[in-house]
């Protein structure tokens, strides 16, 4: 199964989820909770705790790797995203198949596939660019790294504020599953479904470091002086 890493970008640190976190995490959550209609965020502390514990059982299961979101410049914790639904297809060919479970030495696997998933933000960092750069680390590592074939997202139907971000990064909807679950509101939702594949990861990779630099702050010109 894949093994813990952080990954650090130019604005933010994504650090292995850790119980260390706990407090930092509720402080993220306990912000404006209007924003968060369709994810789970955890309120107040030992809802972070039990967060945390549920993530690295699944960790320790080898079906996901969680991380903290954190804002470099200030080292703020400011939101949670993971890696999940780990698929393997290395191995002899068995039907039927055995999704999530790695052939040979289980330490040193890394997937196939694998989704991006339970990510949210606090309200503070919403629209800051830390999102798009949190995602560019997570592909970049799954593309490059492990050398998977397809990275998918998903979002309730109707997130469109979601599902609008992730079309603007280059993913491709694969369509509507309806009535597919559960919502956190307790509705039954229909789940729109996202994915890159390693082809497309070169393309969708300049499509986020343009969107990425196109918010850092201009370098001034040098002005020329003739001779």
């Amino acid at each position: 199964m894949p093994v813990p890493v952080l990954l650090a970008g130019r604005s933010v640190r994504l650090e292995p989820l850790a119980p260390h976190h706990t407090e930092a995490l509720a402080v993220a959550g306990a912000e404006d909770r209007t924003t968060y209609a369709f994810t789970p965020v955890p309120h107040g502390v030992e809802a972070a705790l039990e967060y945390i514990d549920r993530a690295l059982a699944d960790q320790a299961a080898g079906r996901s790797l969680p991380f903290a979101i954190v804002r470099r410049r200030d080292g703020r914790v400011v939101g949670s995203t993971r890696f999940l639904e780990l698929d393997y297809w290395q191995g002899p060919l068995v039907w039927p198949s055995v999704p999530g479970v790695p052939y040979g030495d289980p330490l040193t696997a890394v997937p196939d596939a694998a989704e991006i998933g339970n990510t949210w933000l606090s309200p503070a960092a919403q629209g800051t660019g830390i999102n798009t750069e949190t995602k560019l680390l997570m592909l970049r590592h799954a593309f490059e790294t492990w050398g998977v074939r397809r990275i998918s997202l998903r979002a309730d139907a109707r997130n469109t504020r979601s599902r609008a971000a992730m079309e603007k990064l280059g993913f491709t909807c694969e369509g509507v599953r309806r009535a597919h679950s559960r919502g956190l509101d307790g509705m039954v939702r229909s789940t729109a479904f996202y994915s890159i594949l390693d082809e497309e990861w070169p393309a969708v990779r300049s499509i986020i470091e343009l969107r990425l630099s196109a918010r850092s702050p201009r370098r001034r010109r040098k002005t020329l002086v003739p001779a």
